[in-house]
């Protein structure tokens, strides 16, 4: 049957639609959203069951992720952020602030 293609699943679940709607290329992989009017990433995040799109970071701003060389401010800058947001951070996964330190401080 030339007509029947195998290389695709016929029935797509509901994270795989998720997954391919806010265009990440897998869970709790984020990604950058330059075009979201507020937002600079998104992460669909799962933790065991349960699947939750997050939309995190404030666009036009850039963390301070350590590097050789920094100054001063810049180190206080990101202490100041994870102190800040330390109980939010401590949630895992499924918090903003999780992934806003993992992937911009």
């Amino acid at each position: 049957m030339w007509w029947l293609n195998l290389n695709f699943p016929i029935m797509p679940t509901k994270l795989s639609s998720l997954l391919a709607r806010v265009g990440v290329s897998g869970v709790n992989k984020p990604k950058a959203t330059p075009s979201h009017p507020t937002k600079s990433h998104v992460v669909v995040a799962k933790v065991g069951d349960k699947t939750k799109t997050i939309r995190f970071g404030q666009q036009g701003v850039s963390g301070s992720p350590a590097k050789e060389g920094e100054s001063d401010a810049d180190k206080k800058r990101r202490a100041s952020f994870k102190a800040r947001h330390a109980d939010n951070i401590a949630k895992g996964k499924m918090s903003a602030a999780y992934w806003a330190d993992k992937v911009k401080w």
